[in-house]
Formats: structure tokens, C-alpha cells, sequence
């Protein structure tokens, strides 16, 4: 299970396995800002970046089925691969804008959808189309872009072929027992990421204090004094970072589906097993009102019952229309897809019911939406990119840490749990060519920040609700409570939420103290 965030409506039915952090004190690449650094202002070097002037030209975004058309126009934003070394190799950052309806624009407002590893080009006209008849795009440009190492940005990281993905790749140690890396083959790992991406400077230069750099420099070049920005999921920690490390420069921040910026990768992931669990026992809970729930009628035992239909796929994938199988990792995949939203509950209930049946085409469907996988069996760069970012964000762990943080994993959330003994697992990241750069904690103690606002939801099977709180508290800003089951708020249509947010981006009014909206 790879470790990613993204947006409900940009990812659809698709789910997430987030996961990350970095460790604090570390020593980082080159140019590379650790925690509690200040960044450069603009200077020697880097002034003819800041300087550039973008040529936005009509362009077609792609847009869901159905979805309306949407009037978009695209450039492309020159950055420093080394901040540290701005006269080498640059990077090309690939921006998609929506200009604003109305006659009377405050400026841009930048979008992120998550990820790590997930472009926002396309999401920007998703976003534009979703909020079509909203204040916000009446007053902002909405810019999307797809940050360094990512979807039409170069370069862009690439790790595996089509087949390896079909084959199930390893994107993560979890879950470890079955097919666990080898020392060759995390060496292999860095060998044929930079290879296909670039070269090794390329993996060492794609963490999230670099983008939110190329961030700055992109607030410069739309020409904005300061910046507006609405991010969800690991864009809710790319605008923290941004946060800290540009606090004069924000004008207003909307995270949404929040992480918290106080947790590290262990804790990080034994919060969202524990959340990802969470959700399985009110799907199963909502599955047992009916008589026939392939999981019974008894919540309490719906996770044994799941375990007992799933486990046997660890040595028999059940079979598929397609040929291919589904095995155990695969429908787990699927089962967690359909929980980022009550709505897919009844997918993943049909797909269980069919593994029951010895079929496995429902799950492997859910499973397909996550990787984006396509009818021709490609594969986007999404779920590489989002590991090879990882690897700069996240803590790095000894196989000894890696093989304790995956059985917590597997207590926290049994539903996962394949049955087999965890001897050895190994981090993926372990050969990479520089250590994590992040740092741990983050975004505390920033000072000159204005007002921010964090929308977190309850029942967060991705990003616990608790995270949101505890970075609404550290920013010293204000929370926005809702109430419902799914992975962020702020494309979910809902009204009181949709108020709330077009009035703290265009008029700077943050809600009330103790402020809630439902779902």
C-alpha cells in the first residue's frame, strides 16, 4: 500500500495509505532549507527567477466525464533544481489557470490536491468546474501546477514500467510478511528512479521545502505581493511549510484534510491505521443492517470475517474477467479506495460479497482508480513519485524501526493483516542518495503569520481529525469542525463549508471559535 494523500473529488472513489514524515536534525542535501532555516530572499542568482515573466496560452485540460468545460490557459515556470546552486540545472514547472469570472480579481488563488506525487494542473480546472457558480472564481484566478518531479513537469520522476506496476510493484514496506525489499533491491530502487528520472540530483531535490520554494517563486511570477493558497491532504503540509518558511508572504491558507505537523512517520502511520480501521467497522457496521452482507450481521466479527475471505488470496488470487487476478494487497486496496468516501461504501461491499463468490473484478476496479490505471493497463508516474518525495519527507528508518512501525500498523488496523510473520522489512528509502529534508516537527513557532484556516472532518479515515486540530493550534489559526465520513471538505459541495471558506479567501473573516459544519 503506497503512501499518498489526495483529494476526494480528485481522486474519486480512489483511497489513500498516506504516510509521512521526516526527521528533525538530519543533515539535507545541498541548498536544501532544514527545520528552523530561513530561506534566502530574492538575490545573486536567483533574481532572474523571480523575474520571469509567464506566457499563459490557451489549453485543454482534462476533465471528467461529463464535468463542464472550463476556459484554461497554461505556461510553464522556470525554477533552480539546487536552490543552492542556482546557475546549474533547472527544473520546469508545468501551471494550468482558470482566469476569474469577474472584473474585479483579488489576485491567485494557487491550488494543491494532495499527493505527494499528484499534479494540480488538472485539478484546477476540476476545481473551477466544482465551483462554478462560487464568489471564489468570480474574484481569483485559480492556478494549478504540478510540482517538481511531477506530471507534466520536468523532469519528472518515474521508477517503474507498466508491467512491474501490474505486478505490484513495491511502493511501500506495507504490507511487510509477504514480499519485503531486499538491500539489492532498494539499491536497485535508487538505480533505476534515476535513471528513468534524471539522474540522482533529481531525487535528491523533489522534497516538499523545495516546492514550497518553487512556490514563492511562482507567487512572484503571477504577481501576487502575497499568496492565497488552498491545499488538501500533503497539500495541507505544503502550505504549513510554505507557512514557516515564508510567513510574511501569506495572505491566506486553506488546509484542508489536514496533517498534523507535529507527528512523526511511525506515529503518522499507526494514526491512520487506527483511522483506516476506524472506517472499515462503520462500513461494516452499515453493511450488517442488511441480511445479506457478506461480512454478517455481527460488526465485532466483520474483520475476522473480511480476513478469513481475503487471506486465502495471499496464495490464490481470485480470479478476474481480465486474466489478471486479484491478490490480497489488491483487494485491501480496494476495500480502503471506497472508504476515502461513504459514498463507494456500497463498491467495496459488492467487491467483498464477490470474493466471496471467487471473483475479484470489483475490488481490482477500485484498486485500478487508485493507481490510475488505464484501460490499456498504463500507469500514471503518480504513486513513483509520490515514494521517491517520500523518501525526502519521511523519517528514515533501520529495518528494525521499519519491521516495528508495520506490526503497530497491523495491530492498529488487523482489517490489513494478512496473517504471516513480519521478520525482516526494510524501508525503500534506505539506499536513497540523501537524507530526508523535511525535518520534525514542523511549522511550530512561526511568527508573522496572519490568520489561517484548517477545515478538518470527524470521521478522516486518511488524515484523523485530531491533526487538524493540532495544526490549526500551531499556526495559531482558526479550525473549521465537519462532521461526516470522508477525506476532506473542501470540494464536497456543502454549503455552510463553501461559505465559510469563500468568505475567510475573499474577505479575510475567519469563522467563529468552535465554528461546525456538517456533511
Amino acid at each position: 500500500m503506497p503512501y499518498s494523500t489526495r483529494s476526494a473529488v480528485f481522486m474519486g472513489a480512489a483511497a489513500l495509505t498516506l504516510l509521512l514524515g521526516a526527521c528533525a536534525g538530519q543533515a539535507g542535501a545541498a541548498g536544501t532549507l532544514q527545520a528552523g532555516q530561513q530561506p534566502a530572499s530574492p538575490g545573486t542568482g536567483l533574481d532572474r527567477f523571480y523575474g520571469q515573466k509567464l506566457a499563459f496560452k490557451p489549453c485543454d485540460p482534462q476533465m471528467p466525464p461529463g464535468a463542464p468545460a472550463v476556459e484554461a490557459e497554461c505556461a510553464r515556470l522556470k525554477v533552480p533544481l539546487d536552490y543552492g546552486k542556482p546557475e546549474g540545472e533547472q527544473a520546469e514547472i508545468a501551471l494550468l489557470r482558470v482566469p476569474a469570472r469577474g472584473k474585479d480579481p483579488i489576485g491567485s488563488l494557487v491550488l494543491n490536491p494532495g499527493g505527494p506525487g499528484f499534479g494540480g494542473t488538472d485539478h484546477a480546472a476540476i476545481t473551477a468546474a466544482v465551483w462554478a457558480k462560487s464568489p471564489i472564481t468570480e474574484r481569483f484566478d485559480l492556478v494549478g501546477f504540478d510540482p517538481r518531479g511531477v506530471g507534466a513537469s520536468t523532469p519528472a520522476l518515474d521508477c517503474y514500467t507498466d508491467a512491474e506496476r501490474d505486478r505490484d510493484a513495491k511502493l511501500s514496506s506495507i504490507p511487510a510478511g509477504l514480499d519485503d525489499w531486499t538491500k539489492q533491491e532498494t539499491r536497485r530502487l535508487v538505480e533505476q528512479c534515476a535513471e528513468r528520472s534524471g539522474g540522482k540530483q533529481v531525487l535528491a531535490h523533489v522534497g516538499t521545502r523545495d516546492v514550497a520554494r518553487d512556490m514563492d517563486v511562482l507567487r512572484q511570477a503571477l504577481g501576487d505581493e502575497k499568496l492565497s493558497f488552498a491545499g488538501t491532504s500533503y497539500g495541507s503540509r505544503l502550505g504549513a511549510v510554505y507557512a514557516e518558511m515564508f510567513p510574511k508572504k501569506v495572505r491566506a491558507l486553506v488546509l484542508d484534510g489536514a496533517m498534523d505537523p507535529l507527528a512523526g512517520t511511525h506515529e503518522r502511520r499507526v494514526q491512520q491505521a487506527t483511522g483506516t480501521q476506524a472506517a472499515f467497522e462503520r462500513l461494516a457496521a452499515s453493511c450488517a443492517t442488511k441480511k445479506d452482507c457478506p461480512l454478517g450481521t455481527d460488526p465485532k466479527r466483520a474483520t475476522k470475517e473480511f480476513q478469513k475471505l481475503v487471506r486465502p488470496l495471499v496464495d490464490k488470487p481470485a480470479r478476474t474477467s481480465d486474466g489478471r487476478g486479484l491478490t490480497f494487497g489488491q483487494a485491501v486496496e480496494g476495500v480502503t479506495a471506497a472508504m476515502y468516501s461513504k459514498a463507494s461504501w456500497p463498491d467495496a461491499i459488492a467487491g467483498i460479497a464477490e470474493v466471496k463468490a471467487g471473483k475479484g473484478d470489483t475490488l481490482l476496479k477500485l484498486r485500478d482508480s487508485y493507481h490510475g490505471r488505464t484501460a490499456d493497463g498504463g500507469y500514471p508516474d503518480s504513486l513513483e513519485a509520490t515514494l521517491a518525495i517520500n523518501c525526502l519527507d519521511e523519517e528514515r528508518h533501520t529495518p528494525k524501526q521499519e519491521t516495528a512501525m508495520n506490526r503497530a500498523w497491523f495491530r492498529a488496523a488487523p482489517f490489513t493483516d494478512h496473517g504471516r510473520p513480519i521478520k525482516l522489512a526494510r524501508d525503500g528509502c534506505e539506499q536513497w542518495p540523501v537524507k530526508p529534508t523535511l525535518g520534525y516537527p514542523y511549522a511550530t513557532g512561526v511568527k508573522g503569520l496572519p490568520d489561517t484556516l484548517t477545515v478538518s472532518v470527524t470521521g478522516d479515515p486518511v488524515t484523523p481529525h485530531e491533526g487538524g486540530v493540532t495544526l490549526a493550534k500551531e499556526l495559531g489559526g482558526s479550525l473549521l469542525t465537519v462532521e461526516g465520513e470522508q477525506h476532506g471538505a473542501l470540494l464536497a459541495g456543502n454549503a455552510c463549508v463553501n461559505e465559510a471558506v469563500a468568505a475567510y479567501l475573499i474577505d479575510l473573516k475567519s469563522p467563529e471559535e468552535g465554528a461546525r459544519c456538517k456533511l
